[in-house]
């Protein structure tokens, strides 16, 4: 549309975009574009796997450079390369160097000779606070094993918008905390019409975080590159609509990979709905290997364990 200002122009001409503004919806894919430009003309390619990883490989050096929105995370073995590429940046986009990587989206990240360590203490002790549970007696566990969360007629929300924050909330945290994976997939059935039986379940999972807010995952610096799978599902689990949760992960020797899903069809058998869950798991092994040999790692051994289905 024609801004109000320029009168001097015919009512059916248009304005051409020659540069993208921010909180426009093509903002996001003009600056990836100018940025994905810019760094394939540095010599670096993009990755299959992830699109927004990007490598340069030279005979001395190796470069990777991850995007998300505006924020870049850097990495490689040759501090020259490193500082040329970020010397173009910020020629070009007037960039903010951080420095070595401690905090990146709300994750936080701790270096030693052993390995890393990443968490999410902050954003979990702000989510405690935000719902007045700083003082609550903590949980053991994320869930209580004897529910299966389904459908019921008790009494609605009256601000459900808390309870879609709050799982938003929780989702985010499980890049860190795998443990509670399965509540929180079970907790985001239920974002159209949440009760008070969700909104209970969902605060026991922010009372079992009370008990153990700086819990993460730690990444050793000795792990192999053996690639090992573990898969398993719950077969119809899901009480609504009978049908199975998925759930695997993935370790070198550090964990990688997890999750927890409802598959897309209903399994008249355990044995299929097993069957599904290896598949998935096998998909993610997959692509793994493929991110693995775009990142130049090599590995030496893929494993996927499944338990036996009962027929």
């Amino acid at each position: 549309m024609i801004p109000p200002e320029l009168t001097s122009h015919p009512s059916n001409h248009c304005c051409k975009l020659k540069k993208s503004l921010y909180g426009l919806k093509q903002a996001s894919r003009k600056w990836y574009e100018k940025l994905s430009l810019l760094l394939l003309s540095c010599g670096y390619v993009q990755a299959h796997a992830d699109h927004s990883l990007f490598i340069k490989v030279t005979e001395y050096a190796f470069t990777a450079l991850i995007v998300y929105v505006d924020d870049i995370v850097l990495t490689g073995n040759c501090v020259s390369e490193i500082t040329i590429i970020k010397i173009t940046l910020h020629s070009h986009f007037h960039i903010k160097d951080l420095g070595q990587l401690k905090y990146f989206l709300g994750i936080e990240v701790a270096h030693s000779n052993k390995g890393i360590s990443i968490c999410q203490r902050k954003y979990c002790l702000d989510l405690i606070k935000d719902f007045g549970l700083m003082g609550c007696k903590p949980s053991s566990t994320p869930m209580d094993n004897s529910i299966r969360l389904h459908q019921d007629s008790s009494e609605p929300l009256n601000d459900p918008l808390s309870y879609r924050s709050l799982v938003g909330r929780l989702i985010y945290l499980t890049s860190t905390r795998p443990y509670i994976v399965f509540a929180t997939q079970q907790l985001s059935q239920f974002m159209v019409a949440p009760t008070q039986t969700y909104l209970q379940v969902a605060l026991r999972v922010i009372r079992y975080l009370k008990g153990c807010p700086r819990k993460g995952l730690f990444l050793s610096r000795k792990s192999s590159t053996h690639l090992l799978g573990f898969s398993d599902a719950e077969w119809a689990t899901y009480v609504d609509t009978r049908r199975s949760i998925t759930s695997y992960f993935f370790i070198g020797n550090s964990l990688v990979s997890w999750k927890a899903k409802k598959q897309s069809t209903v399994s008249r058998s355990s044995a299929k709905a097993e069957y599904r869950a290896l598949a998935s798991a096998t998909c993610e092994l997959q692509w793994l290997c493929f991110l693995l040999a775009d990142l130049r790692i090599p590995f030496t051994k893929r494993l996927v364990h499944c338990r036996q289905p009962s027929f």
